[in-house]
């Protein structure tokens, strides 16, 4: 990494410049990105999927945050880097380090598409008060040393069919128009990617896991245009667009931004995805309205089919853990399995699946120490074979037509040490604590996350992430707006039809770690609910056995082994049709009442 960090000083020099970022984020401020766009892990070495640097004329830093502090530690050239964890008390934040490192007059150089406009912000009227410039250059620096760059993705664009979409792309933007109405817009700038393929009922392979096309997307009142690669195109999905929007190429959309924006006299972005240069764009033309877009929430309330869908490939998706789990312990005294073996039969397992996509994320195989790093991605130098002992984590979920899913599964290859139990059961009763939970209408998710992690806090522990994310339907593993957490909720209530993780784990370092994780459904809660009051709760959509092994029976309430007992019955009943004899032995005793 220490030629590319001078190569890049060295335009930092020619280009006037004190400072530059590199983000992790791309022009549509995806989590996860093509490799063409992944600046960052090629000036620094870093794989996560979280993370920003910022390099001086004789310093470089990384700030991320605690999923990947280890793995960080492991991947970083110290001699180069120095890495900043975010959220350590005393710890500076990049805008603070900034305005230490550098002096009056000095300047910091940003790629204006490759950063938020709400960062941009925060950086410029932060670095401005101490007199230090933030610069838009047009040109990545990074860009301009990568030589052995990939290329872009050229998989044809694919329909999502209305059997699983379950509403048209007219009636999509039907309820769009509705809210750009309510508002008195009339353009909808749209950059998000997952927006775009769910308001378009297209899916592509233009980034690992993340079923999305690199497109942009102008919404009028009466009319919408799509910017896409136009070699992606296919007959039927040319024809299945065609009713919905003009289709230009890619490269078009700043040209034709500029041309309708100066038409446009009140235009709505997104301020939570669109870039520093779209901004840049309509502040020269037009007045912007920048404020949270209409289609995050629209998404994210799953239709009828849409539910349906997710309750089918969690049923299926669950067969492929139980065949996973009974091949792991039949196997694991006979041959050697490794991380990434175990990750990759996984996978085998799940490719024989009806409606089979693609994994929805890189697997978290995790074991041993590894599983004490909340994000860990087993590489062939790391990889390690599993034993008949110790603490085995494995994270994973998959692409299927009609939903996608994420399961956390932390399970005892061996005899389980009191450590171990304790830390399990009260894991576990987070998770149940939460799946029990019954709440008023109007709660967002910062105020439940408090409740799955209240058995760890009264023992004196805490895990530094979220508690749960939204997922797509054949989309993002990852989905907002709502979200069970106090650093990724912004404030959006949970309603029916929503679709959430809850994750609690506990992480000690060079030890182990343990999660457990299931998908949950927001529905109504008609007990609960009156004349004066609406109630909703949880429906779990995961199907798949938690290890009984690891669990401590006097840390647990009544309620509590009744909730299990209760899970676990339906996991027996709705997972044996579809297993081996043998299977479903296996499948009994681990679902056995306690």
């Amino acid at each position: 990494m220490k030629h590319r960090v001078q190569a890049l000083r060295v335009l930092m020099k020619k280009f006037g410049l004190d400072a530059y970022l590199v983000p992790s984020t791309d022009p549509h401020m995806d989590e996860y990105i093509p490799e063409f766009w992944q600046r960052r892990k090629y000036i620094s070495g870093f794989r996560g999927s979280a993370g920003d640097v910022v390099i001086t004329r004789s310093k470089a830093g990384l700030w991320t945050d605690s999923r990947y502090f280890l793995q960080a530690e492991r991947e970083l050239d110290s001699g180069i880097f120095t890495l900043f964890k975010q959220g350590i008390p005393g710890i500076p934040t990049i805008k603070e380090w900034l305005a230490k490192e550098l002096g009056k007059d000095e300047i910091l150089g940003v790629d204006p598409q490759v950063i938020s406009h709400q960062n941009f912000e925060d950086l410029h009227y932060f670095l401005k008060k101490r007199g230090i410039r933030v610069k838009c250059v047009p040109k990545n620096l990074v860009d301009l040393i990568w030589i052995e760059r990939s290329s872009y993705s050229k998989e044809k664009i694919l329909v999502h069919p209305i059997k699983y979409a379950g509403e048209s792309t007219k009636k999509k933007l039907g309820r769009i128009r509705e809210k750009m109405s309510e508002q008195s817009k009339d353009l909808l700038v749209v950059t998000a990617l997952d927006e775009i393929a769910w308001l378009f009922n297209i899916r592509g392979r233009d980034i690992k896991y993340n079923p999305v096309v690199i497109a942009y997307a102008l919404i009028f009142k009466n009319r919408a245009m799509l910017f896409i690669d136009l070699d992606k195109l296919t007959r039927k999905t040319q024809h299945h667009l065609k009713n919905s929007a003009e289709i230009l190429a890619y490269e078009k959309f700043f040209p034709a931004l500029r041309e309708f924006c100066q038409k446009s006299k009140h235009v709505w972005v997104d301020e939570n995805q669109v870039n520093q240069r779209i901004v840049n764009t309509l502040k020269r033309y037009t007045k912007i309205h920048l404020s949270s877009g209409p289609i995050p929430k629209l998404k994210a309330v799953k239709n009828k089919t849409e539910i349906q869908g997710f309750r089918s490939a969690h049923v299926r998706d669950g067969a492929a853990m139980v065949k996973f789990l009974f091949w792991l312990s039949q196997s694991l005294q006979r041959h050697r399995i490794t991380e990434i073996r175990a990750a990759a039969k996984l996978a085998e397992f799940r490719a024989r699946s009806t409606f089979f996509q693609g994994l929805s994320f890189e697997t978290i195989s995790a074991y041993r120490t590894h599983s004490a790093i909340v994000h860990y991605g087993a590489t062939p130098e790391t990889d390690i074979p599993l034993q008949k002992k110790d603490i085995y984590l494995i994270d994973s979920g998959a692409q299927y037509s009609d939903a996608t899913t994420d399961i956390t599964r932390t399970i005892c290859l061996g005899r389980p040490r009191t450590q171990h139990k304790e830390c399990f059961t009260r894991v576990l009763k987070g998770l149940i604590a939460l799946s029990m939970t019954s709440f008023p209408q109007g709660t967002a998710g910062r105020q439940l996350d408090t409740i799955a992690r209240l058995p760890l806090w009264r023992n004196g522990q805490n895990y530094g992430h979220g508690t749960g994310h939204g997922i797509g339907t054949y989309l993002n593993v990852h989905e907002g707006p709502h979200a069970i957490s106090p650093q990724r909720c912004v404030g959006v209530a949970l309603e029916p039809g929503m679709i959430t993780t809850i994750e609690p784990g506990i992480y000690l370092e060079d030890q182990f770690g343990i999660r457990l994780e299931n998908a949950v459904l927001t529905v109504e809660d008609e007990k609960n609910s009156t004349e004066n009051s609406t109630f909703y709760k949880f429906e779990t959509l995961t199907l798949c056995p938690i290890d009984l092994n690891l669990v401590k029976m006097s840390l647990l309430r009544q309620e509590e082994i009744a909730w299990l007992n209760a899970y676990h019955k339906r996991v027996q009943i709705i997972l044996s049709p579809l297993v081996s004899k043998q299977e479903q032995t296996w499948l009994a005793k681990a679902t056995r009442t306690i």
